[in-house]
């Protein structure tokens, strides 16, 4: 089992080794299950919010118009519906993990940079505080309820916390093409700066 391992255990050793944690923060145990830490997760999560964070600045000096054009080849064919997706995902399922209900929201409902800033600021506390709430068992452990309008099989909130990163930098580097053919190309937003 163990040489089996050892590519993930190589790949997470160089994707942390720069940063201020180690590849033991993030995963603390390997019997038959990954799990990871409380600390690996929110150091993750926070450097994505870094990165939206330096993506946003960015955005914030385009014209406004041009956030809005719709660009042919995007499932969300704009950049302000991308941004507004990346941080509806992150709250319904952390709302999804406290089964919570969430009615969503809409690009309608952020007009102004401002108020979408105001959103993110919100999201961020929200999921710092329920990440702060679990201990790192818990953290690991699968659902064993299925919540409501849960799609995909039953995961552990680690997993589901990942996918929203993963996801996160997906769209974000949909972005991140969007403004480089509106004429607008963005800073390094990568997890791993230069």
């Amino acid at each position: 089992m163990t040489q089996n391992l050892a590519p993930t255990l190589l790949s997470v050793k160089f994707l942390f080794h720069r940063f201020s944690f180690t590849e033991n923060d993030l995963l603390s145990s390997v019997r038959g299950e990954t799990m990871f830490t409380k600390e690996g997760i929110r150091e993750l999560h926070g450097r994505m919010h870094e990165s939206l964070d330096i993506l946003l600045r960015h955005a914030a000096k385009v014209p406004d118009h041009l956030l809005r054009q719709p660009i042919v080849g995007f499932g969300f064919p704009t950049v302000w519906k991308q941004i507004v997706h990346i941080l509806t995902v992150e709250e319904g399922w952390v709302c999804d993990l406290q089964f919570k209900d969430f009615p969503g929201w809409f690009e309608e409902d952020v007009p102004t940079m401002e108020s979408l800033l105001s959103h993110k600021r919100r999201i961020l506390a929200s999921t710092r505080a329920y990440l702060d709430g679990l201990g790192d068992e818990r953290l690991n452990v699968t659902l064993s309820k299925r919540p409501e309008g849960w799609s995909g099989e039953l995961r552990s909130p680690a997993f589901i916390l990942l996918h929203v990163i993963t996801h996160a930098f997906h769209h974000k580097g949909q972005v991140v093409a969007m403004l480089r053919m509106l004429g607008h190309p963005a800073p390094d937003t990568d997890l791993q700066r230069g």
